[in-house]
């Protein structure tokens, strides 16, 4: 498709005006896309008044709001590139975002949870208390000039009121002259990778990139054809799951997007289903595991459900029943997704097939050469799908995207004869364990069969002998008691010798993301500092 974000809303509005496009259940707000468009509009003549440019950069600091998906789309229409920003980021984090990419405005709510954002932001830009709204002036970050706050009014700050009354005539005309001025291939969005090594990188998407992710997603999940799918999103705005697979399938299809909460509640996310008679649902695999250990679960009707798609970390073929997909921000996100038609078994073992109108091989990592049908390698995808950069990264984005535009995934996967993919696991969480090569989601997905087990993360260990040894970190069913000897006692026979982890620790939490994947780097760096620990749970 060769169309703006802009221009897709147009034609659902144009063809659906008074279909409800998103419900956020916390807020009590509902709107139609003829609603939503004359905000939008609003919002972007507003951004406009306050001296806002075509390329200029915007932040989103927030959990899932109208808000954040009504600037979403008034930013694509005045030509301004969104940057997401993860709402759990502390004071040092927040301004290397804003200062990399050089934001000139800045979007907040007052506080969420624990986090206060104004005074977050006062402390990187103290300069704020004695600023005119619109008009700041920081040596920190030296091109913010505006914060909107979006619930209460802060000195120095703008509020959200502000700027939807700060667009006249005059700024609805110069919106509407702007359209002509936008191409598909400008720069959108930009979004930070975790940073889990080194500092975040700012992966820039295009409208092209993110209207046709969106647009085959669509197509593969039958939005197209389904009478009227409404999906439930419990996974953040910030993310590209959440902002793409939600709000911009949204625009392009016509479907209605449901919010169960501010920040993930999985009760929340069951009512929403029942109440909203919701037909799909987003989520990452520990937000299913979640949901489904509800304790009063069974008294909820799901009964409108009829898929799903589960992404963001790799899923045990235990919990999926319905739709798996692959990708990852870089890639706008979706590459590889199952059909909602695919066996159980297709969608338990396989994360689905290359989407329309994109490349994928498997090569070795070592000489890059692309490897026989079934052996494990690198993923390497091609196609509209790949982001324009590592904003103001040259040197990071020439290391992952080659000459060809080859984008390097960093995850390794073997694809068989039909295109379908099996994922392994990360390049850099491969355990050498003696020699042998040990991906940890192949252990993960095997310990998931044990019927004491709830959810399990495999990590390596340090070891003087091995190199690394590996420690498996379970949680069990509720209720259920379970000691390291039967664990290892089930892996024998079942899978290799090697694969057998040396340590076993029961564990009742993992560190998250806000995204809801399992940081494995603060496992291992806890398995180190608690050595001592793992060794009373070893059988030598």
């Amino acid at each position: 498709l060769h169309m703006t974000v802009a221009e897709s809303l147009q034609r659902s509005v144009e063809r659906w005006p008074d279909r409800e496009a998103m419900a956020f259940l916390q807020d009590g707000v509902r709107k139609t896309f003829a609603q939503f468009q004359q905000d939008v509009d609003q919002a972007a003549a507003g951004l406009l008044a306050l001296g806002m440019k075509k390329g200029d950069r915007l932040g989103m600091w927030g959990p899932n709001t109208y808000e954040w998906v009504l600037f979403q789309f008034a930013t694509a229409k005045a030509g301004i590139i969104l940057v997401a920003v993860n709402p759990a980021y502390q004071v040092q984090e927040v301004e290397f975002a804003l200062r990399k990419v050089g934001c000139k405005a800045i979007v907040c709510p007052t506080q969420f949870k624990t986090l206060n954002y104004c005074n977050m932001l006062r402390k990187i830009c103290p300069e704020i208390e004695t600023c005119s709204p619109g008009d700041i002036k920081s040596s920190r970050l030296p091109d913010l000039r505006s914060v909107i706050v979006l619930d209460s009014r802060q000195p120095g700050m703008l509020h959200f009121d502000d700027v939807m009354q700060a667009g006249g005539s005059q700024h609805m005309q110069q919106l509407q002259d702007l359209q002509k001025k936008i191409s598909f291939d400008d720069p959108i969005n930009i979004q930070f990778t975790s940073g889990t090594t080194g500092a975040p990188k700012g992966a820039t998407l295009s409208h092209h990139n993110i209207i046709n992710n969106s647009y085959f997603i669509g197509r593969r999940l039958g939005y197209h054809w389904r009478p009227h799918t409404r999906v439930c999103v419990p996974v953040p705005l910030y993310h590209c799951f959440g902002s793409v697979g939600g709000g911009i399938c949204m625009a392009v299809h016509g479907i209605s997007i449901v919010f169960p909460s501010r920040g993930y509640d999985g009760k929340a996310n069951l009512a929403a289903i029942e109440s909203e008679r919701c037909t799909f649902i987003y989520g990452t695999p520990t937000m299913y595991v979640d949901m489904v250990n509800q304790p009063d679960l069974a008294k909820y009707d799901l009964s409108s459900v009829e898929g799903g798609i589960m992404a963001g970390s790799p899923c045990p073929q235990e919990l999926v029943k319905k739709v798996i997909g692959y990708g990852t921000t870089e890639n706008s996100p979706v590459t590889f997704l199952a059909s909602p038609l695919d066996n159980v078994e297709r969608k338990t073992e396989t994360v689905g097939y290359i989407t329309d109108h994109l490349e994928a091989k498997i090569v070795d990592p070592t000489t890059g050469m692309v490897v026989p049908l079934g052996t494990s390698g690198e993923i390497m995808i091609r196609g509209y799908c790949v982001m324009l950069e590592y904003w103001d990264d040259k040197a990071k984005t020439d290391e992952c995207i080659t000459k060809d535009r080859w984008y390097k995934t960093g995850d390794i996967g073997r694809m068989d004869a039909y295109g379908y993919c099996r994922i392994d696991g990360r390049i850099k969480d491969l355990i050498i364990r003696g020699g042998e090569n040990v991906y940890p989601a192949e252990i993960e997905q095997f310990l998931h069969t044990h019927p004491k087990v709830k959810e399990a993360q495999v990590v390596g260990v340090k070891d003087e002998r091995m190199g690394e040894e590996i420690c498996a970190c379970i949680k069990l069913v509720d209720g259920a008691d379970c000691t390291a000897e039967e664990i290892k006692a089930y892996c024998k026979g079942q899978i290799s010798h090697f694969k057998i982890p040396r340590y076993i620790l029961f564990v009742t939490s993992y560190p998250l993301t806000i995204t809801g994947k399992v940081i494995s780097s603060v496992l291992e760096n806890a398995q180190t500092r608690v050595n001592l620990t793992i060794r009373l749970y070893s059988c030598q």
